[in-house]
């Protein structure tokens, strides 16, 4: 079975390289986050590729101020049926903020793995230490 996001209920294990930022939407506990005038959900969709770079350890609301971090393991009830040493990546499509362990396949899409599973409901993550950024061709 795949990885599935509930995009709620997530707990943050660990996190290292801790900042706050204003959020540009809103967003869930997990969530990739993206700098795309403002600070908001990523996405890896061409057209509307908002690169993972942060973390969100809170939920906020646009012009919140939360904390989000470089790196985080995170687990709780947002996942399930993650594969074990599955990499994982940005969602695409209308997943904003969202994981899964299919790599991005459409011209133009951002590829490249954002973490890998832990265990069936736990992932570690670092999306801001890709640095140079895998589109798919």
């Amino acid at each position: 079975m795949p990885l599935t996001d509930a995009q709620k209920d997530c707990t943050v294990i660990e996190a290292s390289g801790r900042c706050r930022v204003t959020l540009a939407g809103t967003v869930a506990k997990g969530d990739l986050l993206g700098y795309s005038t403002g600070w908001k959900r990523a996405l890896a969709t061409v057209g509307g590729v908002i690169h993972p770079r942060l973390v969100a350890l809170e939920d906020g609301l646009s012009g919140a101020v939360i904390e989000a971090a470089q790196s985080a393991t995170l687990g709780g009830n947002r996942f399930s049926g993650i594969t074990l040493g599955a990499r994982v990546y940005c969602a695409e499509g209308t997943d904003n903020g969202k994981y899964t362990e299919t790599a991005p396949s459409t011209t133009g899409d951002i590829g490249y793995p954002v973490g890998n599973a832990i265990d069936a409901t736990t992932i570690a993550v670092a999306p801001g230490f890709h640095t140079v950024p895998e589109i798919v061709v």
